[in-house]
């Protein structure tokens, strides 16, 4: 039983904020047996209160008059930072203007006139409290959906790569693709999350689908440049022909290709939404399509800051189930 009652998760805070020290403990004792409260005297004071324990507050109450700065510059930091406390202004002045602001710009949940009614005080706490819980099941709820899509989105543009892979060198190649992946999962870049407030999932279709098209013609368009250009050129020779491509992302050192900006690696997989690759990295692809005709392969390796890629032998075959297993590793960074 005791250690069950030392693994619940305590009771969401109230964060009072006002100069008055009076009103502080007359805060404290009309509330204190609804939810813990812990109190600030400025705005200074308060903001450093929730930097240091947004995660376990649920509201925030705020005098208007205080020394120094207004209480709705208060709220507007917490608004802006930590949108999930729902926020209250109170004050004993008619400052109407300020209020009307705070009320406009999203700043506060309610606005409560000093000085209080108890009942009405408590009422409005207990209130906010079952807000900010509903908001806290909501925001699960939308990361639950998000994760879903995310994994999807991963999904899809993995899913181009390898169909990429197959439609311009032919089926059962699925060296260019793994050595893609690994490359892409060394660069160590997060998968970037699409706005979901701004973008809904047909939205998301059409830009991915717009997206992959011209990802797809700059490899198709590359490939075809680097088998014209390179037609008398072996395996041996590709780092020099990868440097040609890369410009300045990746530099040759002997028989070691030497990724400077290895962000380059994982532009597809990771780009934002609507954001095209750059020429570099749909030449990266396309130089491992055109090695993988050749005959060659690469292997990546992480040393220090950088990625560096050298010659290595060809897999004569990958499991069934790779693709899906380079999928599930993306769409767990995407939110790790």
């Amino acid at each position: 039983m005791s250690d069950t009652i030392a693994n619940q998760t305590p009771p969401p805070a109230i964060l009072f904020v006002d100069d008055e020290a009076n009103a502080v403990k007359y805060f404290e004792r009309a509330i204190g047996a609804i939810a813990p409260v812990v109190t600030g005297a400025s705005v200074e004071d308060g903001k450093a209160m929730l930097d240091a324990h947004a995660a376990s507050l649920a509201v925030l109450v705020s005098d208007q008059r205080m020394p120094g700065e207004y209480g709705n510059e208060l709220l507007r930091y917490a608004r802006e930072r930590y949108p999930h406390i729902v926020r209250i202004l109170t004050t004993a002045y008619s400052e109407l203007d300020q209020t009307v602001e705070a009320v406009n710009q999203g700043q506060i949940h309610r606005y409560i006139k000093k000085p209080w009614d108890i009942s009405a005080l408590r009422m409005e706490m207990k209130q906010a409290l079952e807000l900010s819980g509903l908001r806290k099941e909501r925001d699960q709820l939308v990361r639950e959906k998000l994760s879903v899509l995310q994994t999807q989105t991963v999904a899809t543009r993995i899913g181009i790569v390898q169909t990429l892979c197959t439609s311009l060198i032919g089926p059962g190649r699925f060296q260019p693709v793994e050595t893609y992946l690994a490359g892409a999962d060394l660069a160590g870049t997060r998968n970037v999350e699409p706005d979901w407030q701004r973008m809904d999932y047909a939205d998301l279709v059409r830009v991915e689908s717009e997206g992959s098209g011209s990802f797809g013609h700059a490899v198709s368009t590359r490939l075809s440049e680097l088998r014209t250009q390179n037609a008398g050129r072996s395996a041996a020779e590709a780092v020099q022909v990868f440097t040609e491509v890369l410009g300045a992302a990746a530099r040759g050192d002997g028989d070691a290709l030497i990724w400077t900006s290895p962000a380059t690696l994982s532009e597809f997989l990771t780009r934002p939404v609507a954001q095209t690759v750059s020429a570099e990295h749909a030449g990266w692809l396309a130089c491992l399509l055109w090695l993988e005709e050749a005959g060659g392969a690469l292997r990546c390796v992480r040393e220090g800051d950088t990625v560096v890629c050298r010659a290595a032998t060809r897999a004569a075959s990958f499991a069934a189930d790779r693709l899906a297993l380079w999928i599930e590793r993306f769409a767990e960074r995407a939110f790790g």
